[in-house]
């Protein structure tokens, strides 16, 4: 019997090429009158900033900018955000950029109503009221932040990534316009697409899945194996730019709904001790966790490898799932995803922080939602794997 679950997406969707010209029209029709735009210095230098402070005031509706948004969202840039906020009267957040700015901007939107700081709501559940109204625009597919309900902020006092969760960081509106993921370079273009992908290939596998999620799990993993290789070679190409971004959201609705699991907790702590980018310690945390993992729920990663363009006709259940991890290697290989060895991680230092990072690892609970749950030794085993991987 199906148990009642709730699944929870963005209020509103905006979706399509040219998206982001309906922003003004979008605050207007809803009475809001001052936007903070969180964004980053990438995307002022672009001239993207530029063009949403145009929109808003095409619309009668005014802004400020905080752009002070860094590759990883930290507890000082909420801060600051905030600050500038309340300094100009705003009502609203709008953010713009990949997933460190969106991220920033969902907590810069729930302080404005929650006292006290981010540190104070990490975990599940612990905000107390709404935020006020954000309306995210990606620059990137890939984190798929525009669609879930969770933000990670780093506390750069410890170093630890904080995951925070409520259906208070949803986004109320989402404008989703693949146009303007066209000046995204190669190597951001594999690493925010690689982390899409692990969010669909996770949620698929969690234990918190429900069939809802499963819907948007196996359309992202068709819609992204399908796609980025072609969107890496050529970032012009729009027909695969559309479908990376259609996919990076449909893999954000699933996680938000359905969790991540080991890939994801392993891969917070090398990002917060290495500074290593998000998607590229998923890439190279993705083989060797899938690898220990199939034996879960084989039927699920069969599947997964059909969908990411396996022929399994004819293989027995096990091989069928064995598929998945070399449809992985070969992917992460033809888009050139740099090994944690190429980053100039060292190995000795790696196994040094195993232990704490499979602490921490453990700590966020997301390895507890794994087909296959690990202990502690095993989460540092496959960091060593993890590292040597050629």
């Amino acid at each position: 019997m199906m148990q009642p679950r709730e699944f929870i997406t963005p209020a509103h969707m905006v979706v399509g090429s040219n998206a982001v010209e309906q922003l003004g029209e979008q605050c207007r029709k809803r009475g809001w009158r001052k936007a903070l735009i969180v964004t980053d210095k990438i995307m002022a230098s672009l001239g993207l900033v530029a063009r949403v402070e145009e929109l808003l005031a095409a619309s009668d509706v005014g802004s400020a900018v905080y752009a002070g948004v860094n590759s990883e969202p930290v507890v000082e840039y909420v801060q600051e955000g905030l600050e500038v906020y309340k300094a100009n009267a705003c009502d609203i957040v709008v953010a713009i950029g990949g997933g460190s700015p969106i991220d920033a901007a969902k907590a810069i939107a729930v302080l404005v109503s929650n006292p006290g700081s981010i540190e104070q709501y990490k975990g599940l559940g612990k905000l107390n009221n709404p935020g006020v109204p954000l309306v995210a625009i990606p620059t990137t597919a890939g984190t798929g932040s525009e669609a879930t309900l969770f933000t990670v902020i780093t506390d750069q006092k410890t170093d630890v990534k904080m995951l925070i969760g409520s259906p208070y960081l949803m986004p109320t509106v989402a404008i989703v316009d693949p146009l303007l993921t066209i000046s995204s370079p190669p190597g951001v273009t594999a690493a925010t697409g690689v982390d899409a992908l692990v969010h669909a290939i996770e949620a698929y596998v969690s234990v918190k899945r429900q069939p809802m999620s499963d819907i948007f799990c196996i359309s992202a993993i068709e819609l992204i194996s399908q796609n980025i290789r072609q969107a890496w070679a050529n970032g012009n190409n729009i027909a695969a730019r559309e479908q990376m971004m259609l996919g990076a959201m449909q893999a954000g609705i699933a996680f938000s709904n359905a969790s991540v699991a080991l890939v994801h907790g392993m891969s917070r702590p090398i990002g917060a001790n290495f500074h290593i980018a998000h998607g590229v310690s998923n890439a190279a945390l993705l083989a060797v966790v899938t690898d220990f993992s199939l034996i879960g729920d084989p039927l699920r990663y069969a599947r997964i490898a059909q969908a990411m363009g396996e022929n399994i006709n004819g293989l027995s259940l096990m091989d069928a799932a064995d598929r998945v991890v070399v449809a992985i290697r070969r992917l992460v290989r033809d888009i050139r995803i740099p090994s944690l060895r190429e980053l100039g991680v060292e190995r000795e230092r790696l196994m040094e922080l195993a232990p704490s990072m499979a602490d921490a690892a453990i700590d966020s609970g997301s390895p507890g939602n794994n087909p296959r749950k690990p202990t502690k030794q095993e989460i540092v085993e496959l960091y060593a794997r993890a590292y040597d991987e050629v």
